[in-house]
């Protein structure tokens, strides 16, 4: 019975962390809503561009490449982010974590290659 209470209150404060978690930007957007003043005129409602007054269509179409590059970025940017904590734990790992990091790299450098034969990393 002792511990059907503590599995409830782990709940209840898992419940109130999330009632918080709505309510506090909920209440905080709507009292900026109450407080703010509502004066709006045309020049407010246009769009905004740096101060330049906008003077084209603002969908542009971009090369597929750079979305090729983004790609590749974020790929590696990941692996660096899979390399850190490897590093840090490496002694208490031991060979078997040395051996996972390599198979690791190793995939990523395959990617590399198949998409530098593919011509991808070319910019024409």
């Amino acid at each position: 019975m002792d511990s059907l209470y503590i599995y409830q209150n782990s709940y209840l404060v898992v419940f109130l962390f999330l009632l918080i978690g709505l309510l506090l930007p909920a209440v905080a957007l709507g009292m900026g809503k109450l407080l703010r003043p509502s004066r709006p005129t045309e020049a407010k409602l246009t769009t905004y561009e740096s101060g330049i007054d906008p003077f084209q269509d603002a969908r542009v179409q971009f090369n597929v490449r750079y979305y090729l590059f983004a790609l590749l970025f974020v790929i590696f940017d990941v692996e660096t982010v899979f390399l850190y904590p490897w590093a840090v734990a490496y002694e208490k790992l031991g060979i078997f974590a040395l051996i996972e990091m390599l198979i690791f790299v190793i995939m990523l450098m395959i990617g590399l290659i198949y998409a530098w034969k593919k011509k991808v990393l070319k910019w024409q």
